[in-house]
This record gives C-alpha cells, structure tokens and sequence, in this order.
C-alpha cells in the first residue's frame, strides 16, 4: 500500500512538472519569435535627409530609447503594429522631398496631412516638446516646494537639434 502511494506521488509529479516544462517552453519560443519580429532601435538613432537632398544643417541625433513612454504611433502613425516601420518618405506618407514654393512656418502648416517630410518632423518633434514645456511650467507652477524633480523637455530650437559641425 505504501508503495502504491508513493508511485502515484511520483506520477503526479512527474505529471506536473512535465506540463511546467512544456509552458516554459512554449513562453521561451513565443519571446524569441517577438524579438525575431519586432526589432526596437535602441539608443541614438541619426535623422538625416535622402541622400538626394542636400543638407543645409547637421542631421539630428534622436535618442530613441528616452522616447519609450510614448506610444509608437505617436510618430509612426501608420503602423499597424505587425509590419516594418517604413520611413516616412518612403511610405508614401511625407514624400514630398523638396520644400514648397510658398514656405509656410512649420508649426502653422496644415493642409490636410504634411507631405513635405522636414514640416513633418518639425512638426511632430518640436510640437511635442513645446507641449511638455507648457504642462512643466504649469506643473512647476503649482508646487509649493522644489523637492520633486521635473521631467526634462526637449529642444526647441535649431542648434539644441542641428549642433554646428
């Protein structure tokens, strides 16, 4: 009787450990094929015109890993989330390469979707960052002590972003 009891103790934990070990399994295969698919560019990425265009300033440093929290269509707004991210000139997205007969202030042009890739980028980025800038202000406005740390906003300007070379 006792032997009975201890081979069925046996086959239960030969039971549950083999169905933990295949789970494992099958979570460790799941990671590696995500990793496969989804490649995240981590740390500085250099933001640069096509190689058409002749560069008036230096190309930008963008630090892709700081801009984690954010959604990533927050810039990629036409991913779909299981595809490569194109970019965006050649996504058919901001395409027009050469900048418009009638230049417009880059944060003030709306015509129905930018297609000049530079008003793009200006738009998004330093828009975003003067966004930030506005709610830290107020944030900064409202507390009593300077104990707490703000958030660090982005740049502005053209040489915190195109630095002289």
């Amino acid at each position: 009787m006792h032997r009975i009891r201890i081979g069925v103790l046996c086959l239960i934990m030969v039971f549950v450990f083999g169905i933990s070990f295949e789970v494992v399994g099958k979570n460790i295969a799941y990671s590696e094929q995500n990793q496969e698919d989804m490649l995240v560019p981590m740390g500085v990425i250099v933001l640069k015109p096509d190689a058409s265009i002749e560069q008036k300033k230096s190309p930008v440093e963008f630090n892709h890993s700081k801009h984690f929290l954010y959604d990533c269509r927050t810039c990629h707004h036409k991913w779909e989330g299981d595809a490569k991210i194109a970019n965006c000139t050649t996504s058919k997205c901001h395409d027009q390469l050469k900048s418009p007969k009638k230049p417009t202030k880059y944060l003030s042009y709306t015509d129905k979707g930018i297609k000049y890739y530079k008003y793009a980028y200006h738009k998004n980025c330093i828009g975003c960052h003067k966004e930030i800038k506005i709610k830290r202000k107020k944030m900064e406005m409202s507390y009593t002590t300077k104990q707490t740390k703000l958030p660090k906003t982005g740049p502005t300007g053209c040489i915190e972003c195109h630095p002289k070379e």
